[in-house]
């Protein structure tokens, strides 16, 4: 195995070494996996709940050291307080509801008589997980909890950019060994991904388009099922009815948290052109209230870019706005601090859909704003994309709200607020275009991607001769 340096996002100093994999440590982990899955399996899915509560429990009460990892990962603190509290209860709702999901129907008649039908769902034995950086811990959990409940074994590639959670998370499984036997991360890079690709049977992958796809094309080659949660390029439209301080707030919000660096975050902004200076204006307060993290971790809203290959980037998308005519009403610059950099919370006017910055994801603290005229337009602008991820509407007309929000190419639309799917978990949704492939992530739904269904067809002899004899 090979040693990776990891950049620390607040410094730029590389300090920490990871153990990396290659493809045949992939495959031995792999066999491993395989060989405990059986026995997994056999358990029963309320025993399996049973032992993902005491992982919840394990993991709560190490929380800590967790969030401490996951602040040199990540370079901020306010998120990482959340994520480990949203991992832990992520593990108690599928510990607590998942035993239901699986329970088998009772056999039933057929329509063609006297057959009788029996179901059962059938774990693939092995799911693989490639994750991002943006929310490490969480990120690596969302589709392991649903697929180990389903009776699978778990393998995850997370990001070389974020490794350092991983180690203490391995303590926390070591105190629960049934589970520590078929849950094991893979660390290294892009050429580890392509190897948990070609040792699992089923995928789930999160990240941007262009992996996105060549994870698809692995996964189709082997003719094994993906999960693809991609990237977005999220739209809030504003209308003249609107409660301006209440989407001002809200909007930014959904772009600013974790500096704009979450695929749900709000990174394009039309509002009605009546009321689009009176919004920019509460929109620019609002921003100009939020603090770089630069000082201490634990003091300002606004983190550095996590990873370093980001920064360009923002960079080129910003300079192609500048050159296109686009103002920063406040921000608009990547800036150093030591070893690390800070996106300045921005807000831009002047923008269409010429720039970059309207078109491509951009994952950074920069809301860009443009007016619109009427319905129509703002739902061509708003559709205007290869994303279709989620959004947001704002306006007092909660009726027309809804009729907008029907016409959006997006699987979440909140109402009345923004990135509602971070807070809100049992709402199920699919990607549309280019930001995904797959059943929900979202909602008790979820679990149906990692099982799949044999049906068991009884004659049960009794009857008369039946007809196709």
């Amino acid at each position: 195995m090979a040693r990776a340096n990891t950049r620390n996002p607040r410094t730029g100093e590389l300090d920490h070494f990871a153990e990396c994999c290659d493809a045949d440590a992939v495959q031995q982990l792999a066999a491993s996996l395989r060989a405990a899955q059986e026995d997994w399996a056999g358990l029963g899915a309320e025993a399996r709940g049973r032992v993902l509560a005491r992982f919840a429990e394990a993991l709560e009460a190490a929380s800590d050291t967790v969030i401490e990892s996951l602040l040199r990962d990540t370079g901020r603190h306010r998120e990482s307080v959340v994520e480990v509290q949203g991992t832990v209860g992520l593990l108690r709702r599928w510990a607590e509801q998942g035993p239901a999901l699986l329970q088998s129907p009772p056999v039933r008649p057929s329509q063609t008589p006297p057959i009788q039908i029996r179901t059962e769902a059938v774990p693939y034995a092995l799911v693989g997980a490639v994750t991002p950086w943006n929310f490490p811990l969480l990120l690596s959990l969302i589709d392991a909890a649903p697929a180990l409940i389903a009776g699978s074994a778990c393998l995850i590639k997370p990001s070389e950019v974020t490794p350092r959670f991983v180690e203490p998370l391995r303590g926390v499984l070591a105190q629960v060994p049934e589970l520590d036997a078929v849950l094991h991360f893979a660390l290294g890079d892009g050429r580890v991904g392509a190897a948990v690709c070609e040792s699992v049977d089923m995928i789930c992958f999160t990240g941007s388009v262009a992996t996105g796809e060549i994870v698809s094309r692995l996964a189709g080659r082997r003719m094994i099922p993906a999960s693809l949660e991609l990237g977005g390029k999220d739209a809030a439209l504003v209308f003249a009815d609107a409660d301006l301080d209440h989407a001002a707030r809200a909007i930014c919000w959904g772009g600013f948290s974790n500096a704009g660096q979450a695929c749900q975050s709000i990174e394009r902004v039309y509002v009605q052109r009546e009321v689009c200076d009176e919004f920019l204006k509460r929109l620019v307060a609002c921003t100009g209230r939020l603090r770089l993290n630069t000082a201490d971790a634990h003091r300002g809203e606004i983190g550095p870019v996590i990873s370093l290959s980001q920064v360009d980037i923002i960079r080129a998308h910003l300079a192609d706005a500048y050159d296109r005519g686009a103002e920063a009403l406040i921000g608009g610059e990547v800036v150093q601090h030591g070893g690390g950099f800070w996106c300045r919370p921005s807000v831009l006017g002047g923008v269409d859909h010429g720039m970059q910055i309207m078109r491509d994801e951009t994952f950074a603290a920069i809301l860009p704003v443009m007016p619109f005229d009427d319905d129509d337009e703002a739902v061509a602008l708003a559709n205007d994309t290869r994303y279709g991820l989620s959004g947001a509407v704002f306006g007092g007309d909660v009726e027309r709200l809804h009729r907008i929000a029907g016409r959006l190419q997006a699987g979440a639309i909140s109402i009345n607020d923004c990135a509602l799917t971070t807070v809100v978990h049992d709402g199920e949704k699919n990607s549309f275009k280019s930001s995904g492939l797959g059943g929900s992530r979202m909602g008790t739904a979820s679990i149906r991607r990692f099982y799949r269904t044999r049906t068991r067809l009884e004659n049960p002899g009794s009857a008369p001769q039946p007809w196709w004899y």
